[in-house]
C-alpha cells in the first residue's frame, strides 16, 4: 500500500473543520501543530509592533495515495482556500516508505479493495 503526505497550513479556527472533512473523506487520522506563522504575499499588519496576524496550525495526514486527491479536494472546499485570500493552503507529497501505519492499513483496505 502506498501513501501520501497531506500537508495543510490553516487558520486555526478552521483546524477542526478540516480534520472533519478528512476523515469524513477516508483520512484515519492526522497531527497537529499549533502556533505556526506563514506569510503570504501581503505583509502581515502590524499596530505599534504587535502583529496582527490570525493564528495557523500545520496539519499533517498521512493517507492512503487512492484516497488522497479526494481528500486534499474536499479539505480545500470546506475550508474555502479557493475563495478566500489567505484562509490556507494544501498540498501532498508522495511518501516512499511508512512504519508504524498497519492499523490504519488495517482499515484502509475494505475502503479501496475496488480501486487497488
Amino acid at each position: 500500500m502506498r501513501f501520501k503526505l497531506i500537508v495543510v497550513f490553516v487558520e486555526d479556527d478552521k483546524t477542526e473543520l478540516v480534520l472533519e472533512t478528512a476523515r469524513e473523506y477516508g483520512a484515519t487520522g492526522a497531527t497537529v501543530i499549533t502556533n505556526a506563522r506563514g506569510e503570504g504575499t501581503v505583509r502581515p499588519r502590524t499596530f505599534l509592533g504587535l502583529s496582527l496576524e490570525t493564528q495557523r496550525d500545520v496539519v499533517l495526514m498521512l493517507v492512503e495515495e487512492h484516497l488522497s486527491r479526494t481528500i486534499l479536494e474536499a479539505v480545500a472546499r470546506a475550508a474555502a482556500f479557493d475563495d478566500t485570500p489567505g484562509t490556507g493552503i494544501a498540498f501532498q507529497i508522495d511518501v516512499e516508505d511508512a512504519v508504524g501505519v498497519r492499523h490504519q492499513v488495517e482499515k484502509l483496505v475494505p475502503l479501496i479493495e475496488g480501486e487497488i
